[in-house]
């Protein structure tokens, strides 16, 4: 053997060896010491004389007032999305419904915020003749349209087409009778 073998063969043997003397050194496992028994003598009690309580202040008249309405927010789409929603109804005239689907569902991948997007898939689903997807959808957009009347309208709108077309004209009677729908 080389004396160049003989080193490294050296060398790796006593890094083998410091090693398993530093793990040999290691401390044993984590044990806390057990807490200290404190004995805690109380004071005797002093006998005191109970104050007088004053007499109780007269209510304060309460005016309990509806809290503020969320300010208005109009929606609008954005270039993508209102390019692609432009897109989904030429698909939707000429009868290529699957495709303006999947043409809606990229807006939605790109603003899926947007109750205004939501509005366009559910009433793509009334059209299909799904009404469960649509008032799926519906759903959809009037919870994200809340702080929006027109949206909110729009949304109760074709939730009410929804469930029609379900026939389940006395839900959507009782959702048109609600006073924000007759904005």
């Amino acid at each position: 053997m080389a004396t160049e073998e003989l080193a490294l063969i050296r060398t790796l043997l006593a890094l083998a060896a410091s090693t398993a003397l530093a793990a040999c050194s290691l401390p044993g496992p984590y044990r806390p010491a057990p807490p200290a028994q404190r004995v805690v003598v109380a004071p005797p009690p002093v006998a005191t004389t109970p104050e007088p309580t004053p007499a109780p202040a007269p209510p304060l008249p309460t005016v309990v007032e509806p809290p503020p309405a969320p300010p208005a927010r109009e929606f609008h789409l954005g270039p993508a999305a209102q390019s692609l929603v432009n897109q989904a109804h030429a698909q939707a005239s000429r009868g290529e419904l699957p495709a303006a689907s999947t043409t809606l569902d990229r807006a939605i991948r790109i603003e899926p915020q947007n109750p205004l997007v939501w509005l366009e898939l559910a009433r793509l689903r009334l059209s299909e003749g799904d009404p469960r997807q649509a008032e799926s959808c519906a759903r959809k957009a009037l919870s994200l349209g809340s702080a929006s009347p027109t949206a909110r309208i729009a949304a109760g709108r074709v939730l009410a087409d929804a469930l029609r077309a379900q026939h389940r004209d006395a839900e959507a009677r009782d959702l048109e009778s609600q006073p924000w729908m007759a904005n």
